[in-house]
Parts: structure tokens; sequence; C-alpha cells
């Protein structure tokens, strides 16, 4: 089977600046301190997807999951290493990504429907469904966006990208906002995002959600691979206790956690 995803050993560095203006700088370096410092927040990392294989990528916060998410997406690029992907990529993977706050809701769905690579004639094809899936009203939609929560950001920003015929779809902070409805609607559509032969690469908190979506799991620690392989495994690795088990559809509501990394 083809590779979809091939990381090779990437490295990604942040400075991290303790002054601001000029004067604070010339002051500090005048009294001899530190006037930034540099830390790894992807070390040396490598690994493969094969097409069609559902990662979850698990971690504590701070380990680079978003960070590497964003180099896969081609939002960022590594400071050493490469990262090849094979076919369209889409995803969510900050919530209101790409959003124009003084343009309305239709207007930023056609804005990120051409970010994400949409044609006009797939969009008008597929404007509908999007609009169905969100849940947003017509009045809404004709809102501006600067005024929308974050969950309805979240809502119309997964619509589109979950609506792109892709081939590989990355999903994080997918489901750490919005009412529980939607995060079942969301979880309901990775499955078939996944079912359908499409490449899924996850990032959640959520153990019960990365069971229900993965296959393999991978887990971070302080920008390294600290874990690469089973599933169960991997949450063990962890230490997740598993009680974040969310509800299927018919089942009785818990009230545990489905979110992903913020």
């Amino acid at each position: 089977m083809a590779d979809s995803i091939r990381v090779e050993h990437v490295s990604k560095r942040f400075t991290l600046r303790y002054h601001r203006t000029f004067k604070q700088v010339t002051v500090a370096k005048a009294k001899g301190r530190k006037i930034s410092e540099s830390f790894p927040a992807i070390n040396d990392v490598s690994f493969t997807v094969a097409q069609g294989e559902s990662i979850g990528l698990m971690g504590l916060n701070g380990s680079g999951k978003s960070t590497l998410l964003k180099m896969i997406n081609g939002v960022m690029r590594p400071d050493e290493g490469r990262i090849l992907v094979r076919g369209r990529i889409a995803g969510l993977i900050a919530t209101g990504a790409g959003f124009h706050p003084q343009l309305s809701g239709r207007e930023n769905i056609m804005l990120n429907a051409a970010i994400l690579g949409m044609t006009e004639k797939e969009l008008a094809r597929k404007y509908d469904e999007i609009v169905d899936f969100s849940g947003l009203s017509p009045k809404l939609l004709e809102t501006e966006v600067g005024h929308y929560s974050s969950g309805q950001s979240a809502r119309l920003g997964f619509s589109v990208a979950i609506h792109v015929d892709s081939d590989v779809f990355l999903a994080d902070e997918v489901l750490a906002v919005g009412d529980r409805p939607f995060k079942r609607k969301c979880l309901q559509k990775m499955e078939e995002v996944r079912d359908s032969g499409r490449t899924l690469f996850y990032v959640s908190h959520a153990s019960a959600s990365v069971r229900r979506m993965c296959s393999r799991v991978i887990v971070l620690e302080e920008g390294r691979v600290a874990f690469d392989g089973d599933v169960e495994d991997g949450i063990r690795y962890l230490e997740y206790d598993g009680n974040d088990e969310e509800f299927l559809p018919g089942e009785e509501e818990s009230d545990e956690e489905l979110g992903a990394d913020i």
C-alpha cells in the first residue's frame, strides 16, 4: 500500500522573547539578562502513514501535536527534515482558521472553499449540504463571522472542510467547542471519511473517540515520538483512565469530554 504521509527527521524550533520594546531589550542586555530563548516544539520526528490509515495523534498539552499537524498541512515549514503528503489535504486545524471577521458566513463559505481547493461547480453542488450540516440559520449566515461564537465558527469551518473531496483529512480542535449533538455529528461524519478509504489524522485527548475512530496511535512527548502502535497500548502508555466514553447514537448521554486539543 502506498504511503499517504511521510515525515522524515522533522524538527521545528520557536523563539520565546522575554522583552518586547526596544527599551526593555536594551536594559536587559545592559544587565546581562536573556532577551530570548529558543525551544524545540518538534524534535527529529519520523513516521509514515499508509493510504487509508486512521491515526490518533495524542499527548499532553504542549507536546507538539498542533505544530506537527500544521506542518503536515503546509501552514508551517519544518526547520529540518521534510514532510511529503500524497494528494489533496483538507480539514480543520484551528477554529475559525481562514475566516474573515467582516465577511458574512455565506461569503466565508465561498472563501474557505476556494482556499481548500474547491471549484465553483463543486461548491455550487455542495453548498446546500454544507449549510445543512452546519445547522446555522439563513439569517446567521448573512451575519458577519466576527459576531459568531467559537462554537458557531467551528460548525462553519468543519462543515466546509468535511465536504471537500480530499485524500487526507486532518482534524484538530474539531470537538473542542460546540454542543454535544454537533460533536456527535462530527464523529459520525469522520467515520464516513475513514470508511471511504481516505487517510484520517485525528488529534484528541479523548481516549473513547480515539478508540472509535483510529486504528493506530502516535504519542508525542516534548516534541518527540514516544509511542507509535496499537490504540489500546497507546492509551495505556498515556495512562488515560478510559472513563471518557462518549455515547453512541441512541445511547444514554454521559457528561464526559469529547474534546480535542486546543
